[in-house]
């Protein structure tokens, strides 16, 4: 079984330098990749091996012009050819869209490392290709801070599948498949059926509830100061266009006050997805600790939600499809089977005593009686429990 593990990276100015120079390497090897097979491709040719393009690239690298090429590890580019050819391969399949150029301004810096030379230690990680001197103090120079130790597996037995790099505009980050063994053990625990909303994130089944984080006084503080700093930018821009007249078809130049505004934003953003995301981690994780046989889930349709602009906010930060997703692969991981009910079963509706289904229940009813048993349900944990026992009406499907 192979786990992804992503963790941020702590650079100095000089490796920082070295891996920005290493993303522009590959962007420029795929671009050169994607424009080889288009003007093959146009003059009548048959498609390019990633082999053939690969031989090419190192007869390019040895002109004067592109000598600077050969000042990052050359698995780098290699890599970045052979995603272009897969790229290019999977648009004549149908499988996706045809490949984009990497641009400069607007792509995310990225680049790949050889999973074999790539080396973990508790707190570090070694990089090819950015020394090659043999002296110890060039040596470290390689090697680059963790910012989380202990979460990569290392040693001998340790094995890694496609370590890339990445940076998201703050910070840059390390993510690598790790090989861990199968887990062989099947949970027999009661089953837990989900409810999910935006008064609180997650009602279960068995009585416990995962409370909406967007509530919590300190992500609204930090949407606050986002939403200030928004202003303050637009009206920085606003100023820009009224005093400076720039000339026809270019955009006025961003000053530097703009350009540390937007820094800042950026880091404020980084901090609410960290937040967020920790969350939803940490909710469902200690949802597969508690080992049911089965979990139920609605399967929601989050874009037509999204169209009640009312609501759209809410529910964009409640991360509905990426609390199912983690859902999904941390019950595969433990043996866990995921049922996805079908998104038309009326579970906050039905009384889940005696099957009753009151069809004029709003959405602003948060409890309600059932007019033929007369138990008083909670809205949403009545839709737990019908969401728990969907095995009685087969009105679900296995993730």
């Amino acid at each position: 079984m192979i786990k992804g593990v992503k963790v941020m990276l702590i650079p100095k100015n000089k490796q920082n330098t070295l891996m920005f120079q290493s993303a522009g390497v590959k962007r420029f090897a795929f671009n050169w990749a994607l424009a080889r097979e288009q003007e093959n491709y146009k003059n009548g040719g048959k498609f390019i091996s990633d082999n053939d393009l690969r031989k090419e690239f190192t007869q390019l690298k040895k002109i004067d012009e592109y000598k600077w090429l050969n000042e990052t590890s050359n698995n780098v580019s290699k890599q970045a050819i052979k995603d272009a050819c897969i790229a290019y391969k999977r648009f004549f399949k149908g499988q996706a869209k045809f490949p984009k150029f990497k641009s400069k301004k607007k792509s995310e810096p990225k680049f790949y490392q050889d999973n074999i030379k790539i080396q973990f230690t508790e707190t570090h990680v070694k990089f090819e290709g950015f020394s090659s001197s043999t002296k110890k103090n060039k040596q470290k120079l390689n090697w680059i801070k963790l910012a989380e130790t202990n979460r990569i597996p290392f040693g001998k037995d340790a094995k890694y599948v496609n370590p890339r790099c990445s940076h998201n505009g703050l910070n840059w980050f390390i993510s690598v498949g790790v090989e861990f063994s199968n887990n062989t053990s099947v949970p027999v625990n009661e089953n837990i059926g989900i409810d999910l909303g935006i008064k609180d994130l997650a009602i279960c089944s068995d009585n416990i509830t995962y409370k909406n984080i967007n509530k919590t006084k300190k992500v609204r503080k930090l949407e606050k100061r986002k939403k200030r700093l928004q202003r303050q930018v637009s009206r920085k821009y606003d100023n820009l266009k009224e005093n400076k007249v720039s000339i026809k078809g270019e955009k006025p130049k961003k000053t530097k006050n703009i350009i540390k505004l937007e820094r800042i934003i950026k880091t404020v953003q980084h901090k609410l997805n960290g937040i967020r995301d920790n969350y939803t981690q940490q909710t469902t994780s200690e949802i597969i600790r508690r080992e049911p046989s089965h979990i139920s889930i609605e399967d929601l349709n989050v874009s037509g939600m999204m169209k009640n602009k009312h609501l759209a906010k809410a529910i964009q930060q409640q991360s509905f499809y990426e609390f199912r997703r983690q859902l999904e692969y941390k019950s595969s991981w433990n043996n866990i089977e995921l049922r996805i009910i079908d998104r038309w079963y009326p579970s906050s509706k039905t009384c889940h005593d005696c099957g009753y289904i009151k069809k004029d229940l709003n959405l602003s009813d948060r409890e309600w009686i059932c007019p033929d048993c007369g138990i008083i349900h909670d809205r949403d944990m009545n839709a737990s429990l019908n969401i728990r026992d969907c095995d009685k009406y087969k009105i679900y499907k296995i993730a």
